[in-house]
């Protein structure tokens, strides 16, 4: 199976830019469903934005509204978050997943995490 690393977290201002990676590194890429997911401090974790392995499906939460873009290279075994005009509500650590097939909105059907990487908005 594959292994996720996430980066390009941080501390940004609110309406700032953020742009995350996740890097897979093992199995084949191009066979996996990704999505990112975030986790507020006291909150539950939630999706945030899916995408199949073609990137022809998608999949942006409503909170998202036209903010983020979530997208992947599976050359680069790579997937990518761009996050514009950030609240302090998107505060939370975001979390790269992935299974096998298509994604899921379901946070139990990833069997596959990243670490986490920080992202705070605050001025």
């Amino acid at each position: 199976q594959v292994q996720l690393l996430e980066s390009g977290g941080g501390l940004v201002q609110p309406g700032g830019s953020l742009a995350l990676t996740c890097a897979a590194s093992g199995d084949s890429f191009s066979d996996y469903g990704t999505a990112w997911f975030r986790q507020a401090p006291g909150k539950a974790r939630e999706i945030v934005a899916a995408i199949d392995a073609n990137s022809e499906r998608l999949y942006n939460a409503l909170f998202v509204q036209g903010r983020f873009k979530i997208s992947r290279d599976n050359f680069k075994r790579t997937m990518y978050l761009a996050m514009n005009r950030l609240q302090a509500a998107d505060t939370a650590v975001y979390y790269c997943a992935a299974r096998r097939g298509r994604y899921s909105l379901a946070l139990d059907q990833y069997d596959i995490w990243g670490q986490g990487t920080q992202v705070t908005v605050s001025a």
